[in-house]
């Protein structure tokens, strides 16, 4: 039997001290998404404004505010405390998006992820991606990278840069890409790492103008980059100040002489002030083209360039790979080709781009791992 001194206390309980307390609901997806809304609501009220895309402190609040208004379930479950119908004004557009012609402040599909809210499904990587240990995060020295972005998307809006085909092999410290409209700056390749499959690939540290950054392997980056990303590179535009002074070129020997032949990746680079057509012409009888006939793999028209100066800094760059071997003219009189050099052909073409923009100073060639490096990495 209950104890009556027990019961009477229990009839007493005017304020249902001892009644037992319901548990604590677990908090839904539906709660996570007003509690989010209303952080928007939070920040208009204290700064007067809505939040930007192009502001790194507000850019998570922008995001997540355009992905509710472009989905119309959100809309409903929010429109109860939509109090100043941030959500249903037609004419809302953040941050100008009209003038923004290359795209760099779309949202892009990891904005998305910053936020947990409903009808936006998980992205679900497999354990066995190495670059799954690469995740995204503050970039805490962000102010020394700000003015790099600033100066890359005002290039872009005036034509000195400009958007083209991404290509892997050319990826080097120092280079903006573009992906889902978003620029990722390179600021270090390090570290050789050995993954299951026991090749060498090594890490970056990658700068997103969003204010993260994160270490992914330098082979992951460039197979995301390759299925949806650009490169940014210096615009060919040409004005009425520029002098035309001749053409660069890389050229592939079709020597039929067996020394010739079993040199892996031999190229000529060289400069011509005529079409190169014309200058090769006799190839098969100029020691300068090692006695054969030459196919033009590569050229490119230059404007402004001293052809002297080009030719002391290919020199100077690949004078380690360089070819090394006599040829006798018709006469018999022995020559010592120059600008020949074994080296891949990307590796080349990378060269030639960085004379073209005058940054091959600050670079060496690594002729064990056939890479181009800043000299600061060779010397550590």
């Amino acid at each position: 039997m209950i104890n009556e001194d027990f019961y009477n206390l229990l009839k007493e309980d005017e304020f249902g001290l001892l009644e037992q307390s319901e548990q604590n609901k677990p908090i839904t997806e539906n709660d996570r998404l007003i509690e989010s809304f209303l952080e928007i609501i939070k920040f208009y009220e204290g700064n007067n404004k809505l939040p930007e895309l192009n502001d790194i402190h507000e850019r998570k609040l922008a995001v997540r505010l355009k992905t509710f208004k472009e989905n119309r379930d959100t809309y409903i479950q929010l429109k109860d405390f939509d109090k100043y119908n941030f959500l249903s004004d037609e004419d809302f557009k953040i941050n100008n998006s009209e003038s923004d012609d290359f795209g760099l402040l779309d949202i892009t599909e990891e904005d998305k992820t910053l936020i947990n809210m409903v009808n936006v499904p998980k992205i679900t990587k497999d354990r066995s991606d190495p670059d799954l240990i690469a995740k995204r995060e503050k970039c805490l020295d962000f102010e020394k990278f700000d003015p790099l972005f600033i100066d890359c998307q005002n290039k872009l809006k005036n034509g000195i840069l400009t958007l083209s085909d991404f290509v892997e092999s050319q990826m080097k410290e120092g280079d903006f890409f573009v992906q889902n409209g978003m620029l990722i700056y390179i600021d270090k390749i390090y570290d050789p790492y050995r993954g299951n499959s026991n090749k060498i690939n090594k890490r970056t540290r990658c700068i997103y103008e969003n204010g993260l950054e994160s270490n992914a392997l330098l082979r992951s980056l460039g197979k995301s980059l390759s299925a949806n990303g650009f490169s940014v590179k210096k615009s060919n535009i040409v004005t009425s100040e520029d002098t035309e002074t001749g053409y660069i070129y890389i050229l592939k020997s079709l020597s039929s002489d067996p020394k010739i032949q079993n040199i892996k990746d031999l190229y000529k680079i060289g400069f011509s002030t005529t079409e190169v057509e014309e200058r090769i012409k006799n190839a098969e009888i100029d020691p300068t083209y090692l006695m054969a006939p030459v196919k033009i793999v590569y050229k490119i028209k230059c404007f402004n360039l001293d052809p002297h100066r080009f030719e002391r800094l290919i020199h100077r760059f690949f004078e380690e790979v360089c070819l090394d071997v006599q040829i006798a003219d018709n006469s018999g009189k022995l020559y010592t080709p120059k600008e020949w050099f074994s080296i891949p052909l990307n590796i080349v073409e990378e060269a030639v781009d960085l004379i073209t923009s005058g940054e091959i100073i600050n670079y060496e060639y690594d002729k064990f791992e056939k890479t181009i490096k800043k000299k600061s990495l060779l010397k550590k």
